[in-house]
């Protein structure tokens, strides 16, 4: 499996080519050409070729390149996958398969897909990622994230989802009265909870009030305290918000550094635990250090503008 950067996914409709080039250019780590609900139902087969064009052609720096297919229960699934794998091919770099219902939804993606790579000759293995937006879904979610080895992370899909369950919700999937707290925080938990067993990572759901950066920033910490990877964006101007929130800061990374080096030390010596700054380090703290370096790394962040402070 590809590890690969998830700050920041932008939707961007594959029906609508005067898109593509400011999508190519947002810094998004990942973006994605939607030909599922972003595309009016007559426009979705000839946005294949658009979005194969796209992929193809445009300079997309390090930013991961992705279209959402239709839902496998529609009649246009199996089109979307060999027409833009066909003409996409090595530029394709990961399939998102939306309304996840059962495990056997991702198994008919990847049989197809495997198909097509060895039909095509393709020397780079596609990725998925999977949308959990039904009831049944998030009732599966255990072995849809063990689905595949394809599999590379699980987005929880609220609007959608927020239909299924049949909630009263506004036009930004928040509830229309008074609500204790998160209301789709089992949702989310059960999610990330799946996802990180099965050692892939988990994306938060959009947020359609992109004129409110102030929430959509508050929506990223609190996904991030949560073990999210990154959240979609359905606005550019989404894209930094999501980048910063999901990425360590230079101060959290030096400290990171901090204890993986002090707890090697004292692992050197014969410790099983140490100090830094005055408090404990221990292998529950080298787990959430490595956590920060690989992501770190991952991003090419590092700590070096960060002040040290004695061990």
């Amino acid at each position: 499996m590809a590890l690969r950067a998830r700050r920041s996914e932008l939707a961007t409709p594959a029906s609508n080519e005067w898109m593509f080039a400011k999508a190519a250019a947002s810094g998004a780590d990942l973006v994605f050409l939607d030909l599922e609900d972003a595309c009016a139902p007559a426009e979705r087969e000839s946005a294949r070729g658009k979005a194969a064009a796209a992929l193809r052609d445009l300079d997309w720096g390090r930013t991961t390149r992705a279209i959402r297919m239709n839902g496998v229960d529609t009649r246009w699934a199996h089109g979307d996958v060999i027409e833009v794998v066909t003409g996409a091919r090595e530029a394709l770099d990961v399939i998102i398969v939306p309304k996840v219902r059962r495990a056997r939804d991702v198994w008919w993606v990847d049989v197809l897909l495997t198909q097509l790579e060895d039909t095509l000759g393709l020397t780079k293995r596609i990725g998925l990622e999977v949308l959990i937006e039904e009831v049944e879904g998030l009732q599966n979610v255990d072995e849809i994230a063990r689905a595949s080895d394809r599999l590379e992370a699980v987005i929880f899909g609220v609007g959608d989802f927020s239909a299924s369950q049949g909630a009263r919700v506004d036009t930004n999937f928040d509830p229309v009265v008074a609500y204790p707290g998160d209301m789709w925080h089992y949702a989310r938990a059960r999610v990330v909870v799946a996802a990180r067993a099965a050692g892939i990572d988990a994306v938060d759901a959009p947020f359609p009030n992109f004129r409110d950066p102030d929430a959509y920033r508050t929506a990223c910490d609190r996904a991030g305290a949560m073990g999210y990877t990154g959240k979609w964006a359905i606005h550019p101007s989404q894209v930094d918000i999501a980048n910063t929130a999901f990425a360590p800061t230079p101060e959290e990374i030096a400290h990171a550094e901090d204890v993986v080096a002090a707890y090697r030390a004292a692992e050197a010596g014969g410790r099983g635990a140490t100090s830094v700054n005055g408090m404990l380090v221990d292998a529950a703290h080298l787990r959430h250090a490595d956590t920060v370096t690989r992501i770190a790394a991952l991003i090419g962040a590092s700590g070096e503008t960060a002040e040290r402070t004695e061990r």
